[in-house]
């Protein structure tokens, strides 16, 4: 994340200068490096979503399974 934001004030400052083909490239690849950091956020996020649905689909496996025992056993 700080990356990108090195990057975009760094595009900003060649821009000031006029070399518009530098700063279209370095803002470029501070939008890379910020979709980067996204994704690896998102991909966190995911990966603790699908335990958490794991983990309440095997509760309630578990809780199914007593249900159909029969209490007279």
């Amino acid at each position: 994340m700080i990356l990108a934001g090195v990057c975009i004030v760094v595009a900003g400052l060649f821009l000031l200068r006029r070399d518009l083909s530098t700063a279209f490239v370095i803002a470029v690849l501070g939008l890379i490096a910020w979709f980067l950091n996204y994704r690896a956020q998102m991909k966190e996020i995911i990966a603790v979503a699908d335990l958490d649905d794991d983990r309440a689909h095997q509760e309630e496996d578990f809780e199914d399974s007593n249900e159909n025992q029969d209490p007279r056993a």
